[in-house]
Parts: C-alpha cells; structure tokens; sequence
C-alpha cells in the first residue's frame, strides 16, 4: 500500500517488528532518534526514578536545553537547574545550560534534526523540526521518562493532509503571515490531530526561516506536525550547516551525509493517500493579525489598522520568530525611527549564536537605537515569566506564537500575534500597524476532505479497565479550552507544587469557579479542540487528582489526550454529546454548567443522556491497558522489572 512521507518515516522508527510498512491509525512501539526536554527535565527525572530506572538506554538519544524560566535567578530555580546538570554529567547527556538558546534552535542549530528522522520533544512546539524534512512531533513527560529507560514509547500513525501552497508571497509578506493565513482560513479544525505534509510549486521561495515559523505553529493550527519535502532550498541550507558544525567540532552530519540525503530524498508515493487536501495561493497572503486571545481569530492589517488599536508592549522573541531573519525585517522597519513614548519593545534572540551574529553585523545596534529592551535567549515572556509579562488592562502585539487568555500575564490583558515586522511598525506607532501598505485581500484556499460520520463500534474490555461509568455532568460552553486556562503556565515549572494546589489550580484561568462546583466523580464535557497549547502533563493530571472522573468533548488535541492516557485519564471524544449540552444550554452564560447525568458504556462506545444514546470514538485496546495498569509509568516499571 503506497505511504505518505510520515508513514514511511514512522516505519523507519518503529521499533521491534511491526509487520510491514505502517499507515494511518497503527499503533507502534517507536524509537525517536532523540527526545528533547527542557526546564521540564526535572520533573521526567522525578518519574525515571519513581519507574526504578538508574540509567539512560542510550545516553545519545536524550538531550537536555534549558530555556524557560532562565530570568528566575532565585536559589531554587538555580538549585533545579544546577541538579539538572549534574544528572546530565552523571548519564553522559549532552546539556545545554540556561542562555545556549531555546530548546528547539539549539536542537536545530547543533544538528540533532536531520531529514527523514522522528525526532521527538516533551514541549508542543517540537514541530518546527518539520522544516527540516523530519518528523517532528511532541510527547509528554511520562512518554519522555519511558524513552529514557527503554529508548521506546507508544505512537498511533495519525491521519494525513497535505497542504499545497502556490504562487508566489508578496514583497514583506512572511512566513508568519502565511501560518496566520492557514490558521485563520482553516479555523474549523481540517487539520487537528493530523499531521500537515507541505507541497507545491510556492515552497521554493519561502526560506528555511520562514518554513521553520510555518513548521512550528502548525501547532497552533491543532496539527501534531508539520513537515515539508527536501528539496533546494534545504540542500543548501544543511550544506551551510554542515560546514558550521564540523568548524565547531561537532559533524553531528557531514557534507557527505547531506548529499545522500540529496540523492534519495524521502517523498510520499505519487497515489499516497491523504485525509484531508488543503490548497493556499501564497499571492493573495497579506499581512494578518491573530487575536484577542485566539490564534485562530484572523484579522488582515488594512481592516485591524483603521482601528488604532493602541498598544503598550510588542514583542520579538520565541521559537517561531526569533531568528535572525526575524531580527532583520524587524530592524528594517525601525532602523533611524524610536518606539513610540508609551511602548516597551522587548527583543530576544532565539540562540545565543544568532544573538552573536545580529550583533556581528549591525542589526542588534539598530535596534537598541530604537529602543528595544533586550532580554536573553530564552522563552520567557511567551510563556508569561520573566520580565515584561502583560499588566491588567494592558495590550500586547507580539511575535510569539501563542496568545491565550492568561498566558503571557494578566488575563485581564489582550495579546495579538503578527510577524516580526508588523511588531516593528506597532511599536514605532504606538497602535497595530502595518509597515507597508497593502490592498485588502482574503486569502484564496480550497479545500478537499471526505466526509466521516462517527458510528458506534463495540469493543473488548482488558482486565482492570471499567465496563461503564455514571456520574454529574459539567458543561462548559467552550471551544478551543487550552491548556493555560485549564493549568496556568505561572506554576508548571514549579517543582514545589502540592497535589492540593494542583487540583485548587484547575480550570483558573477559564472559570475561577470552576473548584467550587465540581465535585469528586463528575465528567467533564466541552466543546471542540479541548486541551490544545502546550504539552504539560498537569492541565490533565490536576483535573483526575480533583476528582473528576473523566473528559468528554466533541474533539481534542492529541497531545492532551496523551497525557492524559499516560497518567491513567480517561478522554472521550463525543460530538452528538457536546452539541446536544450547547444547544441545551444555549441561553445559559455560565461558564461551568451542571447539566444532569450520563452514563458511559465503554463496551459497546455509547453515552446514554438526557434521554439520548450518543456513540463515540471508542478506547482501543492499548490506551485501555495503559489506564487499567495505572499509567504508563506502571507498564514501563513492569517491563524494567521483566528486563
């Protein structure tokens, strides 16, 4: 059976036999080339030793790049940092150490992504290492602790879509505009879950940067991945890289390994299958601006310009845009002007080393002159720590890639997304602006995609998983429930947190009254796309220790689903179920919603509600053995035990 470019990698990474060449919907035992952790490594630490492990499998396979809360100079966060070292000396883990760069820069930049490899990290924005022709895609912590000590973890081969782009971008348009166009154009969820494989005659102009900002929020889109072909501009960009890495003493690849990729690049087969098949014309992409407080509310600058929406911080800074093309277009715009009197303009490079070269030729000076406030390489203020976080009241333009209510500061403040030069010209303004004039225009998409209705499908029930469940329903009206407003970011990087604070934690920055009406074997049931944003484990950990029986929603984000199975959760996907609670409900203006009872029969995959009987996604036999075992820590620590 012909393969897409994603089966054919995930065949190359399965581990043990799988029986042939893998597709869409197979479970596989996989090995990653390499697992990525971050400021997270201490709490995957924490689970490697509660599974009994001592050592690493492959001590090659993990790396460990500090870059979160690099800003936090108190004792305990440089104690974390300094036990995070010392166990990477300890394993024979390579370590980069707090200011090196953002996690993903450097695991590009120092040559651990190579084309047609799966390259895995416990953080939502692994990926960007799509743009190098590799399979990049997140995991979660329990997934990360069981690579660590068995150089394997579980997968499903998601669905399919390629998204072919055409023509030719606009003078000034970037890939940020291009992501923001998908984004905002194919809002209703073509993509979620699926991984995005990119063709078409319009790839050849977009740079490796621009792929990289594209690759990584793909994200945000509700993809698990984003990955385009080898082809040119690729070839050109790994020649460079190689002969950067071998002056530094570390050929992770050669020139030679370059051209035998060149020779056989990996490509999907002419009749591969696709799920879904998207089409952008890269001429009618425009500059856009993503917000308040979605990414996937899309508004084009000549429209949000007339507004004048005035604006007191812009940011340039993060994985997706910090790189120094980014830097460039940004010094552009404000090279011989000053930011506007009332605006703070935070600047960061996304590595030390391209912080280094903007230094090196000018673009770093321009900028000061501007006055940029510069802070180090790192993520920060993206994810609402370190210095120039959103005040109450306050509006941000940024060239980040999330903004969430909540996330980078206050809830009560407003965050819009834009790329690196419609941040410049912002801030110059002192309101949203645009740095060029352009003609109003919608971006021209079609889209092809089979129509699939969920049935009811019986299945067998492992030992020690629940036949059926009953219990209180709490609905909340909402679609897009990410996971800064289920666990703030404000306390993922706490160590130090109690199960207690966990489970009063949950649900705050959606509905702070969400711990005074859910009681203890409730079942939580929300709209579209719930748990989508980053990948920490707590936004499905704090809701099971608060007692809430299971999630129910009409769909999700992958990776939430996977935490959650991983640490014993159950997740349902149930749409006739939340759209019958909407329109129940549908004068209700609540944020948590007491809506009856319901019971769940995970035989024969139906809800019984209100009278009506609702079929689901049913839970196949791996996701029902990990959560009757207690998690997956409990299977790996078994396997050790049998090892």
């Amino acid at each position: 059976m012909p393969q897409t470019i994603i089966e054919k990698i995930a065949t190359l990474h399965t581990a043990g036999d799988a029986g042939g060449p893998v597709h869409s919907g197979d479970y596989l035992r996989i090995r990653p080339k390499h697992i990525m952790t971050h400021d997270n490594t201490s709490a995957v630490m924490g689970k490697f030793a509660s599974i009994g492990a001592e050592r690493m499998h492959d001590p090659k396979q993990p790396v460990f790049a500090i870059d979160h809360d690099i800003q936090n100079h108190s004792p305990e966060n440089l104690a974390k940092y300094a036990k995070i070292g010392a166990f990477a000396a300890k394993q024979g883990v390579d370590f980069y150490k707090p200011g090196t760069g953002i996690s993903h820069q450097v695991m590009i930049e120092r040559g651990y992504v190579t084309p047609g490899s799966m390259v895995v990290g416990s953080d939502s924005h692994s990926n960007i290492y799509g743009a190098l022709g590799a399979l990049g895609t997140p995991v979660v912590r329990t997934d990360a602790a069981a690579l660590w000590s068995t150089g394997e973890t579980w997968w499903q081969v998601p669905p399919v879509a390629r998204v072919t782009l055409t023509g030719k971008l606009q003078p000034g348009v970037t890939g940020k505009d291009v992501i923001i166009a998908l984004c905002g154009a194919f809002n209703h969820d073509e993509v979620l879950n699926h991984v995005v494989e990119f063709a078409g005659d319009g790839l050849g102009q977009l740079s490796m940067d621009q792929r990289m900002s594209i690759a990584n929020m793909t994200t945000e889109w509700g993809a698990l991945a984003g990955v385009f072909p080898f082809d040119d501009v690729l070839h050109a960009w790994l020649r460079e890289r190689a002969a950067w890495l071998a002056d530094r003493g570390t050929p992770r690849y050669t020139k030679e390994d370059v051209e035998a990729w060149a020779a056989e690049p990996l490509c999907a087969d002419d009749d591969a299958a696709y799920a879904a098949e998207l089409e952008l014309d890269l001429t009618s992409v425009i500059p856009h601006v993503s917000g308040p407080d979605h990414v996937k509310v899309m508004r084009s600058l000549p429209d949000i310009e007339a507004e004048r929406v005035a604006v007191q911080k812009a940011y340039l800074l993060s994985c997706v845009n910090g790189r120094l093309e980014d830097l460039h277009e940004a010094a552009k715009v404000v090279a011989g002007n000053h930011i506007a009197s009332h605006v703070d303009f935070y600047v960061a490079a996304a590595s030390e080393t391209i912080q280094q070269q903007a230094e090196a030729d000018g673009t770093w000076q321009i900028l000061a002159d501007a006055g940029a406030t510069f802070l180090p390489p790192g993520c920060g203020t993206c994810i609402g720590l370190g210095a120039g976080t959103l005040e109450p009241g306050e509006v941000g333009i940024s060239a980040t890639n999330r903004n969430f209510k909540g996330r980078m500061g206050s809830r009560d403040a407003k965050a819009y997304l834009a790329s690196p030069a419609v941040v410049a010209a912002s801030a110059l303004a002192g309101h949203i602006a645009a740095p060029s004039t352009y003609e109003a225009c919608e971006p021209r998409t079609r889209i092809m995609r089979p129509d699939v209705k969920q049935t009811s499908k019986s299945v067998s029930i492992v030992d020690g998983f629940p036949a059926s469940m009953t219990g209180r329903l709490l609905w909340l009206p909402v679609d897009n429930l990410n996971t800064d407003g289920i666990y703030s970011g404000a306390m993922t990087y706490r160590d130090d947190v109690t199960p207690e604070e966990m489970a009063a934690a949950a649900m705050e920055n959606y509905d702070p009254a969400f711990t005074g009406i859910a009681k203890k074997g409730d079942i939580v049931v929300a709209g579209d796309n719930f748990g989508t944003g980053s990948s920490r484990e707590q936004a499905a950990t704090c809701l099971m220790i608060g007692g809430i029986a299971c999630v129910i929603a009409a769909s999700f984000s992958q990776t939430y689903v996977r935490n959650a199975i991983n640490n014993g959760f159950i997740c349902i996907a149930c749409p006739s179920l939340a759209e019958a609670l909407r329109g129940a409900h549908q004068n209700n203006d609540a944020a948590t919603i007491p809506a009856g009872e319901a019971t769940i029969d995970f035989a024969a995959a139906t809800i019984t509600a209100g009278g009506a009987v609702h079929p689901f996604t049913p839970l196949g036999e791996v996701p029902q053995e990990i959560i009757a075992s207690g998690g997956a820590e409990a299977v790996v620590r078994q396997r050790l035990r049998n090892d």
